[in-house]
């Protein structure tokens, strides 16, 4: 993963493109990433120091995860790109991106970046988020069906840690996973829903 974070960042850096700062930068790293052939096993030979054991609000994660309740399921991502917004007994509420089409999971993004704490985009960066803030505005209408509820017992890897310099590449990279459906129907239905 780092490799391809690496590569990426230090291509746009030689070409001027701050990441995350100017729409102009977001659009290149979004649209180098889209080429990228990455997979979530790849992804998850990360860094060591990428991975945590817990998830931070506001913080971009990968992470491998088998539902409770997969047989009931219409569908779900073994591999969910989210957002923590809040701890709950037992687990955390995070909104998947990977339920987007890629022009929507843009526009979220970009509304997102409205929430940062900072804009230094470092280590330190996450997002002010909770379902209040998400649910206040017509910017935000796009996370509906990415929230998702997720049990800490059904976490199948340590959490890996996508950087905030990192996120507009890691938006667009093609590792979803979903199983009992297909990514068309999945983001279909995202649309039909919102």
């Amino acid at each position: 993963m780092a490799i391809v974070f690496d590569d990426l960042l230090a291509k746009g850096v030689r070409k001027g493109e701050v990441p995350a700062r100017t729409a102009s930068a977001r659009d290149w790293y979004r649209k180098q990433a889209k080429g990228v052939r990455a997979t979530p096993e790849s992804l998850i030979k990360a860094d060591p120091d990428r991975f945590r054991n817990q998830v931070r609000v506001g913080s971009m994660y990968h992470f491998f995860y088998d539902p409770k309740h997969k047989k009931t399921l219409p569908y779900y991502d073994r591999f969910p790109l989210i957002f923590p917004f809040k701890k709950v007994p037992g687990g955390f509420m995070g909104i998947n991106l990977h339920y987007l089409p890629l022009p929507l999971r843009a526009k979220l993004m970009d509304a997102l970046y409205n929430l940062s704490n900072n804009d230094r985009y470092d280590e330190k960066t996450k997002l002010r988020l909770s379902y209040n803030i998400l649910n206040s505005g017509s910017k935000y209408k796009w996370f509906k069906p990415c929230v998702k509820h997720y049990l800490s017992a059904h976490v199948r890897s340590r959490f890996l840690e996508v950087y905030s310099s990192e996120w507009d590449i890691a938006l667009f990279l093609p590792t979803e996973r979903f199983v009992k459906s297909n990514k068309s129907k999945v983001h279909k239905d995202s649309r039909e829903m919102i």
